[in-house]
């Protein structure tokens, strides 16, 4: 029987930690599987459905991730819901998932981080929409706080929370607003690249705000402890960065794929050994 064959395509593909990843979340199950790289651009994908549709399942990065869904037989809710595609199931009918959310909602648990309460999630891009969306279904009390060049972004992504999902509880406010608003979050979320490689020293939020916060997330992974992440822990708080995002996320793939199961440890193994091969290509 000739092994199972999956990718990760997207254009330009570029370095990508998902074949390492991969790679050893296999190993990790005990599940035979080849990983590999496929460059696809957005007007390929109809000639290259064929070639996709030879592979077990499959992962999406941008620019693919709207594109490929005129291609699939059915999504899952959450792909419904934010209209979004990052894995497919191949089978009778190409199944579409979107396993961002799940990987976000992991890598808090794992990190004995409750998702509950107080919720201020720093910036408006498209990962800050991940954590919005779920912070609304979770039923949290929600601040999205920007930079006053991105008010308008701000303002369209809460209202289409609002709209989707009955019932959010959502606030705005620019970042140098949330010292004088006296918000003490329950968790403070970094969706900002304000901290990442090689601009390591510097944190989209004071000191002050980092102090006030019960718990952090950064949604950066390189490095895999931010400047942001070492403060809040510094004030006791638990914290948990990009890269657990990003190896629970592939987790939950496995998942769909196979119905694999790990443990916590290997997984949080799994985190530090991505950026020790991440750093590599630094």
């Amino acid at each position: 029987m000739s092994e199972r064959k999956f990718a990760v395509i997207g254009h330009p593909i570029g370095h990508t930690m998902s074949p390492f990843i991969h790679s050893r979340l296999f190993e990790l199950a005990g599940e035979k599987g080849e990983y590999t790289v496929f460059d696809v651009a957005p007007d390929e994908l109809p000639v290259k459905i064929k070639e996709l549709d030879a592979l077990a399942g499959y992962n999406i990065t941008i620019p693919n991730k709207q594109e490929i869904i005129p291609f699939l037989d059915r999504l899952d809710k959450k792909a419904e819901l934010y209209g979004s595609v990052n894995t497919v199931r191949n089978g009778k009918t190409r199944e579409g998932f979107t396993t961002d959310p799940d990987g976000f909602l992991k890598a808090l648990a794992a990190a004995g981080i409750a998702f509950e309460g107080n919720i201020v999630i720093v910036g408006c891009g498209g990962v800050a929409r991940t954590f919005v969306y779920e912070a609304a279904l979770a039923g949290c009390d929600i601040t999205i706080a920007v930079r006053p060049d991105d008010v308008s972004i701000r303002d369209a992504l809460a209202g289409d929370v609002c709209q989707k999902i009955g019932g959010a509880k959502v606030r705005t406010c620019l970042i140098s607003e949330i010292e004088e608003k006296n918000l003490y979050p329950d968790l403070l979320v970094n969706a900002t690249p304000v901290g990442m490689y090689p601009n390591t020293n510097v944190m989209p939020v004071s000191e002050k705000v980092v102090a006030r916060s019960r718990n952090v997330f950064d949604a950066i992974y390189n490095p895999l402890e931010t400047k942001l992440v070492k403060t809040a822990r510094s004030f006791g708080g638990k914290a948990a960065g990009g890269m657990a995002m990003l190896v629970w996320q592939a987790v939950v793939a496995h998942e769909i794929w196979d119905g694999s199961v790990y443990s916590v440890d290997d997984i949080n193994q799994l985190v530090e050994d991505s950026a020790k091969e991440m750093n590599k290509n630094f």
